[in-house]
C-alpha cells in the first residue's frame, strides 16, 4: 500500500489491522449469550441486540456488495433525504433479519468476518471515492471511509457489549483510532463559524485514548491538525475525556446530560458548535 498523504481533514488514519482484532471480540461476545441477551434491548430505540447484530451484518454485506461486486440495488426515493433513506434501509433490513434465529446470524456474521479488511487491501486508500457526509459534502479519501467504517462498527459493538454486561473494548489500541477519526468532523462542524485566517479552535480529549487536535481558519474553510493551538489565545477551546467524547458524538447523550465532564473555554458560541460535533449519519 502506498503512503497516505494528509488532507484538510488532517494526517490520514490506517486502521486496516484493526479491523480483523474488533471482528474476533464481537465473535467471542456473541459465542456465549443465551436468549435473553440476544432479545436484551439496546441503546439503539426500538432494537434488540439481535437487531443491532443484524445491522452490522447489513452494513457489512452492504459494503462488500457496493464496493466490492459494484452491486447498488437500493437508492433514495424520488425526494427523500440521504439520512431518511439510511434509517429506512437500516429498519427494512434489520425487520427481515428478525425471521432468521441468533444461531444462522451469528453464522453470517463469522462468514463475513474479514472479507472487508481484504477489499480495502486492494484499495488506494488516497483515491477519492463517496463523502463520508459527517465530515462534509466533499469527495473523501478512503483512508477516511475505511476509518469511518472500523468507527461505526466499534459503536455498535459496544453497544452490544453494554447491553449484555460484557466489558467494553475500550483499549486504546481499539478507542484511540475512533476517537482521532471521529475529530475530522470538526471542520465541518464549523463551517458556519466566520473567523479570520489563522484563528484556532482547539479540542482536547484527555486520557490515553485521546490527544489534541486543532481547527485553524483559513480563507477556504476549516483545517484540521494535530497537536494542541499554537495560539496563546485560540478563538475556542473543548476539553473532555474518551468516554464522553465518543458518546457525544454519537448522540448517546446531549453536551447538557455530561456539563460536569466538559471544560470549555473562549467564545461560548464556538464552544457550543464544537460540542454539536455528529460523527454518525443522523
Amino acid at each position: 500500500m502506498t503512503p497516505m498523504t494528509a488532507t484538510h481533514w488532517g494526517l490520514p488514519i490506517d486502521v486496516l489491522p484493526l479491523f480483523a482484532r474488533e471482528e474476533q471480540a464481537l465473535v467471542s461476545v456473541l459465542t456465549d449469550l443465551d436468549a435473553d441477551q440476544w432479545a436484551a434491548p439496546t441503546a439503539c430505540p426500538g432494537w434488540s441486540v439481535h437487531d443491532l447484530v443484524a445491522h452490522v451484518l447489513g452494513d457489512k454485506l452492504g459494503r462488500l456488495s457496493r464496493d466490492r461486486d459494484g452491486y447498488e440495488a437500493v437508492s433514495p426515493a424520488p425526494g427523500e433525504a440521504f439520512p431518511a433513506f439510511i434509517h429506512r434501509s437500516n429498519d427494512e433490513w434489520v425487520r427481515a433479519c428478525r425471521r432468521l434465529s441468533p444461531e444462522v446470524l451469528f453464522a453470517m456474521v463469522v462468514d463475513s468476518t474479514a472479507q472487508l479488511t481484504e477489499m480495502w487491501k486492494r484499495h488506494d486508500l488516497d483515491e477519492l471515492g463517496g463523502p463520508v457526509t459527517w465530515a462534509g459534502p466533499a469527495p473523501a479519501p478512503r483512508w477516511l471511509d475505511v476509518a469511518r467504517e472500523y468507527t461505526e462498527l466499534w459503536v455498535h459493538q459496544q453497544q452490544i457489549r453494554e447491553a449484555v454486561g460484557a466489558p467494553l473494548l475500550d483499549g486504546p489500541e481499539f478507542r484511540a483510532p475512533v476517537v482521532d477519526t471521529f475529530m475530522r468532523a470538526l471542520p465541518h462542524t464549523l463551517r458556519d463559524v466566520t473567523a479570520r485566517s489563522g484563528r484556532q479552535v482547539g479540542y482536547t480529549v484527555t486520557g490515553r485514548s485521546g490527544g489534541r487536535w486543532t481547527a485553524r481558519a483559513t480563507s477556504g474553510g476549516w483545517t484540521l491538525d494535530c497537536g494542541a493551538p499554537s495560539s496563546r489565545a485560540p478563538l475556542a477551546s473543548v476539553t473532555t475525556d474518551a468516554d464522553t467524547f465518543w458518546r457525544l458524538c454519537v448522540r448517546m447523550v446531549q453536551p447538557a446530560d455530561v456539563a460536569d465532564r466538559i471544560s470549555a473555554k473562549g467564545d461560548e458560541s464556538v464552544c457550543a458548535a464544537a460540542l454539536e460535533m455528529v460523527s454518525i449519519i443522523v
